[in-house]
């Protein structure tokens, strides 16, 4: 096996597509959800970006004490992490890139989780991750944080129509999931997020999370300093007022080096990913990826 190819398993291990539980390549011609042509397959199809900004997303996503409560009380995010990685992982591949039947599928099962992850947070409110409310919250600090990568890592000249238009696509997920009043543009998100500050905190809990997520395990010793940078990467990309409430935060000159670094994993990254999701759906519309 030669680097390039060790450099993908590395990969595929954090990614869903090593659940081995749906294949992206299949059926022949079909466009899925979304197509070869949207925005969001173009958003979603770099690992590296997408990476960045799934950090960035759990990091924003557990500052919301309702959404945090869900993975405490219902999950072993503590002691799998990577197992959680890959779940998150997968959904977003299968729905953005699989075929219409298995993204569909995923989306019905995942509803079905939903409606048994109940309880009351930290502070004593009752909490349902099938609230309309939670799961506009979880989706926004998500798309927000991968378009925020995207931009940072991957195309910085992608327009603002262009931008308006994959949170539309990305709107019609959460909205099957069962959110509602989803905002589907740059200017509505930034709004969103403004107005959902006052909901948000930093206490006990989300230090233990942010913690055990800064400190997760890498797929094996050669990924570790990747890892660390992409860590980085993702607090960075929050934006300022959460860096301020979790106390982590990345300085200019932090960040001027960081960019330097994830461009360089990224670069090598991008040579050595030849079956990623993004590929597979490519190939299997019939066109080069």
């Amino acid at each position: 096996m030669n680097i390039r190819q060790r450099i993908q398993q590395q990969v595929f291990r954090l990614n869903g597509l090593s659940l081995n539980e749906f294949d992206i390549s299949q059926p022949p011609g079909d466009p899925g959800l979304f197509g070869p042509d949207s925005i969001i397959w173009r958003v979603h199809g770099d690992f590296t970006s997408m990476m960045c900004g799934g950090i960035s997303a759990l990091l924003l996503q557990m500052l919301h004490p309702a959404a945090l409560a869900g993975v405490w009380d219902h999950s072993n995010f503590r002691e799998d992490m990577l197992g959680r990685l890959r779940r998150t992982s997968q959904f977003i591949a299968v729905t953005t890139f699989g075929n219409r039947h298995d993204a569909q599928l995923l989306i019905e099962r995942v509803k079905r989780i939903h409606l048994k992850v109940t309880g009351v947070d930290s502070a004593g409110k009752p909490y349902a991750a099938s609230d309309p409310h939670l799961l506009t919250w979880v989706h926004v600090a998500e798309t927000s944080r991968f378009l925020a990568a995207h931009l940072r890592y991957k195309n910085s000249s992608l327009t603002l129509p262009e931008q308006d238009r994959y949170y539309h696509e990305a709107a019609s997920i959460a909205e099957a999931l069962g959110a509602q009043q989803v905002p589907k543009s740059c200017a509505e998100v930034e709004h969103y997020l403004q107005v959902m500050r006052s909901e948000l905190r930093f206490d006990a809990r989300t230090a233990d999370v942010t913690h055990t997520l800064i400190n997760a395990p890498a797929p094996g010793w050669q990924a570790r300093p990747v890892m660390n940078v992409m860590l980085k990467a993702g607090i960075s990309l929050m934006p300022d007022w959460a860096q301020q409430m979790s106390g982590y935060r990345v300085g200019r000159w932090q960040q001027y080096w960081l960019d330097r670094q994830i461009n360089l994993v990224a670069g090598t990254l991008r040579w050595s990913i030849q079956r990623g999701a993004y590929q597979r759906a490519m190939l299997r519309m019939g066109r080069e990826p």
